[in-house]
């Protein structure tokens, strides 16, 4: 006994259009994988590229336009000058910083949404503060709006940035610049 409509099996036997989808992603795998091996697998200090970016000066560690082999995250250390602070960004994908030099703090908004129709954003209209110093190690939580402040008026402040790209790769490039750091 076949529970199968014969009309759905006369539909999906229809002609329609064709397509080589299937055949050209394993030419490009192919393809990617003889690219691959000839992309670092150490990055040297002077292959990372500064950058002064709204979000302030940074120096790439790992970034998906430089030619190494990570493809998931990115990698950057931002400088914090004496007394100054970053930009207010947030993104979808989660954030984690390790203090390499320095004493400062984080404000944190947090996000609340809700999924009807279309998803719906809000986020805290005070913003929660995280206290950090060399050593530290922080998370900021996907989508939540965060800005970090050097709490030092003499001493620069260093931080290493990762994020994942897997996020973006599945569709969701939601990054968004909501304040520039002063400067820039």
């Amino acid at each position: 006994m076949s529970f199968i409509d014969p009309r759905e099996r006369e539909r999906a036997h229809k002609p329609t259009s064709y397509a080589n989808f299937y055949e050209e992603a394993v030419k490009a795998s192919e393809q990617f994988r003889k690219e691959y091996d000839s992309k670092m697998n150490v990055v040297k200090w002077s292959d990372m590229p500064f950058e002064r970016s709204p979000d302030g000066l940074i120096k790439h560690i790992i970034n998906e336009r430089m030619n190494t082999k990570e493809m998931c995250l990115d990698i950057y250390m931002q400088f914090l000058p004496p007394g100054k602070a970053s930009g207010k960004h947030r993104h979808l994908s989660e954030e984690v910083f390790y203090v390499v030099e320095g004493k400062g703090y984080d404000l944190h908004w947090d996000v609340k949404f809700e999924v009807n129709d279309t998803m719906e954003f809000e986020w805290e209209s005070e913003p929660k503060k995280f206290e950090w110093k060399t050593g530290d190690f922080v998370y900021i939580p996907p989508y939540c709006a965060h800005k970090h402040f050097n709490a030092d008026a003499n001493n620069e402040a260093r931080i290493i940035v990762i994020t994942s790209r897997i996020i973006k790769a599945m569709g969701f490039d939601w990054f968004e610049q909501l304040e520039n750091a002063e400067g820039f």
